[in-house]
């Protein structure tokens, strides 16, 4: 339980925090519990993982912190207990390799950035050079400086040099979940998230795939933190996530293998 709370308090004291959203399981005596730190796109997959991993593995408590991934790039920068990392992105992975924060690591998902707008919306779109018309009027995307699908949209819409054109239409969400909330609720018309949240809700639908071309490939990569205090548990875990059992969750939450 202190080490749990030890997640909260060094994430406050760093100004970066990320509520820690887990199955909100008190520790059992004996567990060894296991942090997890990632990417928001990734909570209902694992989330649905946990649970037959703990089963598989009583004596092991998974906690999982999500958020953007930059931010947990930082709280691992600044010392906040991990023992797994997942990004949504390389340039947050390749950051904490370089730092020499993380040890063993790969790449192992695929996703593909979508526009989606409310589910009752009437509005078409065949292009994103499209958001610059009147029919949207608000634009949401991910923080870029944080949020690697918010770094991806940017790259999509300086492509069509429209990024420019849109500052004025774009409300920037603190990771892609509170994107997709944007829309789901009608505060705006239209959203850059991951195949993988459009998917999620009934709240909104997929207007356009973003051609691939336009945006840095979305790689998933997997890491253990090398200051992790169980090495084995984490090892087992992240190899775990490697194996049929699991990637066939991700692929059904609308993933692709790397």
């Amino acid at each position: 339980m202190l080490r749990k709370l030890a997640i909260t308090v060094m994430a406050a004291a760093l100004l970066v925090a990320a509520p820690v959203a887990g199955s909100g399981k008190v520790e059992a005596a004996g567990k060894t519990q296991l942090l997890v730190s990632a990417a928001a796109s990734l909570q209902d997959s694992l989330d649905k993982i946990e649970v037959t991993y703990e089963k598989l593995h009583p004596d092991v408590d998974l906690v999982f912190n999500y958020a953007a991934s930059g931010t947990l790039q930082k709280q691992i920068e600044q010392g906040a207990p991990a023992d797994i990392f997942f990004s949504a992105g390389d340039k947050q992975m390749n950051a904490l390799v370089d730092a020499g924060l993380i040890g063993s690591h790969q790449e192992l998902l695929k996703n593909q950035l979508v526009v989606v707008v409310p589910a009752n919306s009437k509005a078409k779109l065949t292009t994103i050079s499209q958001l610059t018309g009147s029919s949207y009027k608000k634009i949401a995307v991910g923080q870029p400086e944080s949020v690697p699908a918010g770094q991806y949209a940017q790259q999509a819409l300086t492509y069509r040099n429209i990024w420019d054109t849109l500052q004025s239409k774009l409300v920037f969400g603190k990771d892609v979940r509170a994107v997709l909330s944007y829309v789901e609720t009608g505060n705006v018309d239209a959203g850059f998230v991951y195949k993988t949240d459009a998917l999620t809700t009934k709240k909104v639908k997929i207007a356009l795939t973003v051609s691939a071309q336009a945006h840095k490939a979305i790689n998933y990569p997997l890491g253990i933190v090398k200051n992790t205090e169980h090495s084995a548990q984490a090892t087992e875990f992240y190899n775990y996530l490697k194996t049929s059992a699991a990637t066939s969750v991700f692929k059904s939450y609308g993933f692709s293998l790397y």
